[in-house]
């Protein structure tokens, strides 16, 4: 993305000053300096001057540099991800079943449920929060005989809970 793009000059067009200062900030912001949200950038309003910048080239590199403000803002604040609530998710973990594996391989019942309740515990803020990474990196044993739940269903059910959690 072009913050430094030398932009059309016209008779009639947003004020150059203004939209350099703008652009110098958002390129700051892209490169580690002070943020500067999509919203912002939307909500900036322009003079319009004699030999001032075109307006659609501006529009356009603004929309631009908007797309690229998303793509790098936290996954919480992109478009179109809702938030997860708490509480929501607390209950949906607590109500998940698993079949049991019966005779084939499984994972350990007691390693999946005591994952399961460090991640409510997280939710809660009885205890350092779960992140979606934790999640997708967690790993249990298996075993043959004995109380275990069918792996297929645990991990569908655990790519879910990551994908809730970066929300």
């Amino acid at each position: 993305m072009k913050t430094g793009a030398r932009l059309p000059v016209v008779m009639r067009g947003y004020d150059r000053s203004q939209v350099d200062t703008l652009l110098k900030r958002i390129s700051h912001a892209l490169n580690g300096g002070p943020p500067i949200s999509a919203d912002e950038v939307r909500g900036v309003r322009f003079d319009v001057v004699l030999r001032g910048y075109d307006n659609r080239a501006v529009d356009e590199l603004l929309r631009e540099c908007i797309r690229e403000l998303q793509a790098r803002a936290p996954i919480a604040e992109r478009p179109g991800r809702p938030r997860a609530q708490p509480a929501w998710l607390i209950s949906w973990i607590q109500n998940a079943r698993f079949s049991g594996a019966g005779l084939r391989t499984g994972y350990d019942v007691r390693d999946v449920d005591a994952f399961l309740d460090r991640v409510v515990a997280g939710l809660r803020g009885t205890a350092p929060p779960v992140t979606a990474r934790d999640v997708r990196e967690s790993a249990f044993r298996v075993v043959r005989l004995g109380p275990g739940y069918e792996e297929q269903e645990v991990d569908r059910f655990l790519v879910q809970l990551a994908s809730a959690l970066e929300r």
